[in-house]
C-alpha cells in the first residue's frame, strides 16, 4: 500500500524548505511534491477554466488517496489563500518521519478549516504509546501537528 504524508503550509517558500528537508532523509525527489495555486494558467478557449479545472483535479486526487471531501476542500481553500501543499509518498518507515518534519515546520491543521471528526485519545499496546489516530480508516492524523498520513 502507498502512504502519503500531506502538509499545508503558509507559503511556497516554507513548503520548499520542507521539501528540501524531506529529501535529506532519503526520499526520492520525484516522491516529494510541492503544489501551489497556479495563478497564471493559460486560457485555451471560450469555455476554458484552467484554474477551476486545476483545483477540481487536485480535490479529486486528494480524495483518491483517502482525504474526506471536507479535508480536500480545506486544502484547496488553504492554497487559494496563498498556502502550499507538500506531499511525500514513501515507505511506512519513512512516512512517519516525513509527517514529523512537516509538523516541525508548522503544517496547518485542516480540521480548523473544515470542522472535521474528533481523534481518539492515545492508547497503549505492548507498552508502546500510540499516536492519536482519526476514527476513520485509511487516514492517520499525526499527533502534535497538522500533517496527515493517507494510506491508499
Amino acid at each position: 500500500m502507498a502512504r502519503t504524508a500531506v502538509g499545508l503550509f503558509e507559503n511556497q517558500a516554507l513548503a520548499n524548505q520542507v521539501a528540501r528537508e524531506l529529501k535529506t532523509i532519503g526520499l526520492p525527489g520525484d516522491e516529494v511534491r510541492v503544489v501551489v495555486d497556479p495563478r497564471d494558467l493559460p486560457v485555451t478557449g471560450v469555455l476554458s477554466t484552467p484554474h477551476t479545472d486545476f483545483m477540481t483535479s487536485l480535490r479529486r486526487d486528494l480524495r483518491e488517496i483517502g482525504a474526506k471531501e471536507e479535508e480536500a476542500k480545506a486544502y484547496v481553500l488553504g492554497m487559494e489563500k496563498g498556502g502550499a501543499l507538500v506531499l511525500a509518498t514513501c515507505s511506512a518507515d519513512k512516512v512517519d518521519m516525513a509527517a514529523e518534519i512537516m509538523n516541525r515546520h508548522s503544517a496547518k491543521d485542516v480540521e480548523e478549516l473544515a470542522g472535521l471528526e474528533p481523534v481518539l485519545p492515545a492508547g497503549h499496546i505492548g507498552g508502546d504509546i500510540l499516536r492519536r489516530e482519526s476514527i476513520l480508516t485509511g487516514r492517520i492524523r499525526q499527533f502534535g501537528g497538522g500533517a496527515r498520513i493517507f494510506v491508499w
